[in-house]
């Protein structure tokens, strides 16, 4: 087979393909073997008849036809390989010679990933939330603890906003109780405002034995109803002095109140560092799309919304909740969904191009060994060997695809370690606080397994007979 490769406009390459009238001959004797499975001579095993009877039968036109339909994909895709052509698109193939004779040639456009360049991607800035909390915060948490360990205790006087009372409540609307809003023995902090907007108001000034009856409109109803609270008492909540002897007492691990504060305040920073965690990666990869000044691919869009799609109906199936059922609920037609998906590929797309850009410019390599890594990685997941995982990826030639995510994923690691990350104030974030194990990017990038599932449903049968580099037992 010889090939070449020619380029054109628009992000696409012509592929021109010759095969040997001598190489596609054997392309004929197997496709003589797929119609001799499917036909019945007398004298013949099925599937045994040999090629010379059957083209004597049938004549050579069939086979031809049958060994081009089989052999011409199979071509190109070592072409494409030959010629490592980055395609996005199923190409178009066009037969110029061998359809009745002689060698095959054909030519493939094909659409691929453009190339592009991303001006200013080493100076980025990340802006997330201070993991440092103010000091209003550190003492809103620790009144919040102590109120926790706070008891209630009566009072002889009037109700006040932030009193608690204990309420038996009654309401009806039309003579007929109003759902979920019966209660006995309940105990309420007045200021909540949880009921009606002016129901807290009712309760101020009222003492233990007091019948309130008033009407309003309960929140999330549009009708008003008629209420009756009965108080059967005020109390205030008396939260503990915090001492040293109370902190040992209440907190085993802490014997001051100094290291229960720092603790609070640590607390509260770990909370706060895991979101930034969990934002740092989409802000940054936010920021890289917005350098893409090209127009991101349809084809490459409309792959990434299939995919996201999918994954959305079995999300929902593994759920048991019926799609449509919820797009009524939620107001939505399939259109409006898969245009509010469609914007996610669309930035999933810039974000995949400008990654590659910075893996190219920074000449960003992928090592045999973190290549095996990854498939060990991936043979953990789906509880198989790991050399099937490999065997299946070299068979659907994903290789090449999966190295690109592991590059993509090594270019975004590269701009974590420099980008500039920030919070509201401009202040600083510790990067090594940040981002603790960052190491080889690992699962950085959005689904990298995503891009290889065909590789991957292999494995359900690694020993598959019609694979040739399959194992198969010599017994």
């Amino acid at each position: 087979m010889k090939s070449s490769v020619e380029p054109l406009e628009g992000n696409k390459v012509k592929l021109y393909v010759e095969v040997e009238e001598a190489e596609f001959d054997r392309d004929i004797d197997r496709a003589f073997r797929t119609i001799g499975k499917e036909v019945n001579l007398p004298g013949f095993r099925n599937g045994k008849v040999p090629r010379r009877v059957l083209e004597a039968r049938i004549g050579l036109g069939p086979a031809r036809e049958q060994a081009l339909r089989d052999s011409v994909p199979e071509y190109l895709a070592k072409a494409i390989r030959e010629h490592d052509v980055d395609i996005i698109a199923t190409p178009e193939v066009e037969i110029t010679g061998g359809q009745e004779d002689g060698p095959v040639e054909f030519d493939a456009t094909c659409e691929v990933r453009p190339e592009i360049t991303v001006p200013g991607y080493g100076g980025l800035r990340v802006e997330l939330p201070s993991i440092t909390p103010s000091d209003e915060e550190v003492e809103e948490a620790v009144q919040a603890e102590l109120r926790r360990h706070g008891a209630l205790e009566p009072l002889d006087r009037p109700a006040a906003e932030g009193d608690f009372v204990t309420l038996d409540l009654v309401v009806t609307r039309d003579g007929e109780e109003v759902t979920g809003l019966n209660t006995e023995d309940w105990s309420y902090e007045i200021g909540q405002g949880w009921v009606a907007d002016d129901f807290d108001g009712q309760l101020v000034g009222a003492s233990a034995g007091d019948e309130l009856r008033f009407t309003t409109t309960p929140k999330g109803t549009e009708e008003p109803a008629d209420f009756v609270v009965t108080v059967t008492a005020v109390q205030e909540l008396a939260v503990p002095e915090p001492t040293d002897d109370w902190v040992a007492d209440n907190f085993g691990e802490h014997e001051t109140v100094d290291e229960w504060r720092a603790s609070v305040v640590e607390g509260i920073r770990e909370r706060r560092l895991g979101q930034a965690r969990s934002q740092v990666v989409s802000k940054l990869t936010d920021s890289l799309a917005q350098l893409v000044d090209i127009e991101p691919p349809e084809s490459l869009v409309n792959n990434d919304l299939q995919r996201r799609v999918q994954n959305t109906v079995q999300q929902f199936q593994a759920q048991g909740i019926d799609l449509e059922a919820w797009l009524s609920a939620t107001g939505q037609d399939p259109n409006s969904f898969m245009e509010s998906l469609k914007g996610q590929s669309e930035q999933a797309v810039k974000v995949d191009l400008a990654l590659r850009a910075v893996a190219h410019a920074e000449q960003i390599e992928v090592e045999p060994d973190e290549v095996e890594a990854e498939y060990a990685r991936i043979a953990m997941q789906v509880g198989q060997k790991a050399k099937d995982v490999r065997k299946a990826y070299e068979k659907n030639d994903a290789v090449p695809e999966l190295m690109a995510q592991l590059r993509k994923s090594k270019a975004l690691e590269w701009l974590l370690q420099r980008a500039e990350i920030v919070d509201p104030d401009g202040a600083p974030i510790d990067r090594n606080a940040l981002l603790p194990d960052l190491d080889g990017g690992e699962d950085l990038v959005d689904d990298p397994d995503a891009v290889a599932e065909t590789a991957e449903s292999d494995l359900d049968d690694p020993d598959d007979p019609d694979d040739p580099s399959s194992e198969q037992d010599p017994s």
